[in-house]
């Protein structure tokens, strides 16, 4: 069991054809003829699925979500404010066709504000309702979840219209995100309870029941990415710090040097679901799919073999990605030697998961590899050489290093790393491992 006798392997040594994969590196959308594509915006990707929902792709219920300039502009913008209870009040809430947003302050005085048509903007929703105004139809995330059946059981504490994203129609195309979205008769309201406000300028602004809460990466999503301070946005598309907990009464602080604006990798977290935000320039640098599959490819030509049964090893194609095959790698978390599955070590404390690594006696976690497979995750195109731990996604050293640091809200006052590809809480000194292969010994 000498380590140093056996040919190792770490992925970055393989010589990776450098110009075939600089052709796979560009988006499909570039491929396209630029003049005839629709202008695409971004896109929004639920963190937690590896490419697709479990039980695939639906309609608007969907693990990405693309935003495109729309034929017309939908956009609203805020014009005039009264104050109820009088007629214009009542007849701005039951008018199907005017949009407007109610704030309840009391039985006795509710402001309503009505929104006009905005010819220079388009507006997407995003909530638990399947109704029509919602785009976006997003549910709770439940970490590791392989079908819908997991996810039904839970009380769902994503708000049914949680909020909206308003794209400017023209270059630079910036996206504005804002709390809550309009209901099919078009109405945003603001019950009792809701926290609510006058502004210094006389308009009201208000927060949802659990909050929308947004953190925009420092120097963007890119290999040189750092995680920047979670915000709560609210109703009127302002930025505050958190509140005590989700659902408190008391607002935090107003942050004045700061935008709902979305860049490149914000995150967006509606309490049950956190959304990516991919802008289309963003999407542009990223690896695609062809691409990770070339690195699936170039991965198991190096035949890796297992160092126990001397099998060779191979990751399985991404359609595959669920079901674990024979000739699929296992890793020891704690020490990131690679193998094929053995029974080899086992030891019975603590149910039977902990093993004993062949090649270095560590006792650990042993698990599948399993790639990751949806390429908006990732801050850069390297090779695959790392793996979240406790779950076996493997993705690129810088993918693994960003996403072990970023804080992600669980529950209702708590946040801790995740892997991004499947939600499951990160566990280790670091929450990821390098991988150690074994050549093939001839």
């Amino acid at each position: 069991n000498n380590e140093n006798s056996v040919p190792q392997l770490l992925i970055r040594d393989l010589k990776f054809e450098k110009k075939s994969l600089a052709k796979l590196m560009f988006s499909p959308d570039q491929e396209n003829h630029p003049s005839k594509a629709p202008v695409k915006y971004g896109e929004l990707i639920v963190l937690g699925y590896n490419g697709s929902l479990p039980n695939g792709d639906r309609g608007r219920r969907k693990s990405r979500f693309a935003l495109f300039k729309r034929p017309k502009a939908n956009g609203v913008k805020p014009s005039t404010v009264h104050i109820a209870c009088t007629p214009q009040a009542a007849k701005a809430i039951s008018n199907k066709d005017q949009h407007s947003i109610s704030y309840t302050l009391s039985r006795a005085q509710t402001v309503v504000v009505e929104y006009t048509h905005d010819s220079n903007t388009d507006m997407f929703q995003i909530g638990r309702s399947t109704e029509s105004p919602i785009d976006f139809v997003v549910t709770d995330t439940v970490p590791g979840s392989q079908s819908n059946s997991d996810t039904q059981s839970v009380q769902s504490t994503i708000s049914r219209f949680a909020c909206r994203i308003i794209c400017e129609r023209n270059p630079p195309f910036t996206a504005r995100i804002y709390a809550a979205g309009f209901d099919s008769s078009k109405n945003i309201f603001l019950g009792e309870k809701a926290a609510k406000w006058k502004t210094s300028d006389g308009q009201m602004d208000g927060l949802t029941t659990n909050g929308v809460l947004v953190m925009h990466p420092r120097n963007g999503f890119t290999e040189d990415s750092k995680p920047g301070v979670w915000r709560e946005i609210s109703v009127c598309g302002n930025v505050f710090s958190l509140r005590e907990t989700r659902s408190a009464q008391q607002r935090g602080k107003m942050v004045e040097n700061e935008t709902n604006q979305l860049q490149d990798g914000s995150l967006i977290d509606l309490c049950g679901a956190t959304l990516l935000w991919r802008t289309a320039e963003g999407l542009s640098r990223t690896p695609t799919v062809k691409h990770l599959e070339a690195l699936r490819q170039e991965i198991n030509a190096a035949r890796p073999q297992c160092p126990v049964g001397f099998n060779t090893l191979a990751f399985p194609s991404m359609k595959r990605k669920d079901v674990v095959d024979e000739k699929q790698p296992w890793v020891y978390l704690n020490c990131g030697h690679v193998h094929g599955y053995h029974n080899w070590g086992n030891k019975e404390e603590r149910d039977g998961k902990d093993r004993e690594c062949p090649m270095c006696r560590s006792v650990g976690p042993y698990v599948p590899l399993w790639l990751g497979c949806e390429a908006g995750f990732y801050v850069d195109a390297g090779p695959p050489t790392h793996a979240f731990s406790p779950c076996g996604h493997v993705c690129s050293e810088k993918t693994t290093a960003y996403w072990s640091q970023i804080p992600l809200p669980h529950g209702t006052h708590t946040f801790h790393a995740a892997c991004p590809f499947c939600a499951h809480q990160l566990a280790g000194e670091q929450g990821y491992i390098r991988l150690i292969f074994q050549g093939p010994l001839d």
